[in-house]
């Protein structure tokens, strides 16, 4: 029975991510990474329908690649989500959306600290090797969309960040949000934490806490402890 209101964390965390939704300020990028397509079906779907050009690395580059019928060795894809990947590839094209994936990666025979691995072209993933990151020829892609970017979303990590051999596509990809003129938004999860190991998290514009919780957002979801809130007016 008492009055529900926001806390100004909450209150920024709405006005940030409600506005990649509503108003942009363009050209709007989203770069989404992460292990699965799975865990951000409707984000992706939701989001094509609003940014210039999406960018995509992490495990799921591996279905993305997949769906273009790239041998990507022996990185996880997901079976299931094939022809969704497939949909949104079409989707982008046909709203014009510059849909990007790697030209190169780094390819590990395990993701474990010390495993043997090397850089590759996408065509050229050893058999039973692993995507572990996105490549330099990658790197210098996303850049530059970075850096003609007004509004840029990030979601998910380019890489196994945690080992160090993995974590160049993240620390380039960070150092280069960090310094931009942009409306700069950064994934809660583990994308927020590697910007705060590198002591970046300051020079963003905003670093969600919400977790889940700001996918559903993006997604366009009503989120049922935001519904419940009273408007201050």
């Amino acid at each position: 029975y008492l009055p529900a209101v926001a806390g100004f964390l909450m209150e920024k965390e709405l006005v940030v991510l409600g506005g990649l939704l509503s108003r942009p300020e363009k050209p709007f990028i989203s770069i989404m990474g992460g292990a699965k397509v799975s865990d951000k079906m409707g984000v992706i779907s939701n989001i094509l329908e609003k940014v210039d050009a999406l960018l995509i690395g992490g495990g799921m580059a591996a279905n993305f690649l997949k769906a273009q019928g790239i041998d990507v060795g022996g990185s996880v894809v997901e079976a299931d989500r094939q022809d969704y990947v497939r949909e949104m590839i079409q989707k982008a094209a046909s709203r014009g959306v510059r849909l990007l994936t790697p030209l190169d990666v780094v390819a590990a025979e395990k993701l474990e600290a010390g495993a043997a691995n090397r850089i590759v072209s996408i065509k050229n993933i050893p058999a039973g090797w692993i995507v572990a990151d996105i490549g330099p020829q990658t790197i210098e892609l996303f850049v530059k969309e970075i850096k003609g970017s007004k509004t840029a979303f990030w979601n998910g990590p380019m890489g196994v960040f945690e080992i160090e051999a993995f974590a160049q596509g993240n620390r380039q990809l960070a150092i280069t949000l960090a310094s931009v003129k942009a409306t700069t938004v950064i994934g809660g999860g583990s994308t927020a934490e590697s910007v705060e190991n590198m002591g970046l998290a300051a020079k963003m514009t905003h670093v969600s806490t919400g977790g889940g919780a700001s996918l559903e957002l993006l997604e366009g979801l009503e989120l049922p402890g935001v519904a419940a809130l009273l408007n201050k007016n």
